[in-house]
């Protein structure tokens, strides 16, 4: 059971209920989000512009999200990017590959090694060695790095909060998330 209680729609302030209400059945992160209510639908903004917005290849960002799952320790974002990640392409070998920590699986190519390297570096402590930070800008555009910063950033600020509740799990709900906060 979490830690903390999920906002209920039917007694939220109007505000947080008219958004909650058009999510549909809204996941209980967003449930936990919605404590927060003058972040609220700012996060809710931010998030839908990572997902959906974003030149950065949807693969990779997923990728980096599942990593900062792993390391971070967040199940239930694992659990619900797993699905997302399928969906844009990312293969059971590469998730399985993240799973195990084999980041240097023959399954991930050498910009998918780079970014899940980065990614490691800016959930530990932000430096990025110089010799992978010349890789990432030999394989990527200044756009797409800051992307990845940017969302790494993002979803490391959702597992600690799914990670401080304990939060409970939901079945995972894949592209149909795009769906509920696009």
């Amino acid at each position: 059971m979490a830690r903390l209680p999920y906002v209920q729609p039917e007694t939220a302030p109007e505000d947080v209920r008219k958004v909650l209400e058009r999510l549909g059945r809204p996941l209980n992160i967003f449930k936990l989000m919605a404590h927060a209510e003058t972040n609220f639908r700012p996060l809710l903004r931010l998030g839908t512009s990572i997902l959906l917005e974003q030149k950065l290849p949807a693969s990779l960002r997923e990728l980096a999200i599942l990593r900062t799952a792993r390391r971070c320790g967040a199940d239930y974002e694992w659990v619900q990017h797993v699905a997302i990640a399928k969906a844009v392409g990312v293969t059971d070998e590469q998730i399985d590959a993240l799973a195990a920590d084999r980041l240097d699986a023959p399954v991930l190519s050498e910009v998918e090694q780079t970014v899940l390297a980065v990614t490691d570096d800016l959930v530990r402590d932000g430096r990025v060695p110089e010799g992978r930070f010349a890789t990432l800008q030999r394989l990527l555009s200044t756009r797409e790095i800051v992307e990845l910063v940017l969302a790494v950033g993002f979803y490391v600020t959702l597992a600690r909060l799914m990670v401080v509740s304990d939060i409970d799990p939901d079945p995972p709900v894949g592209l149909d998330v795009l769906r509920r906060i696009g």
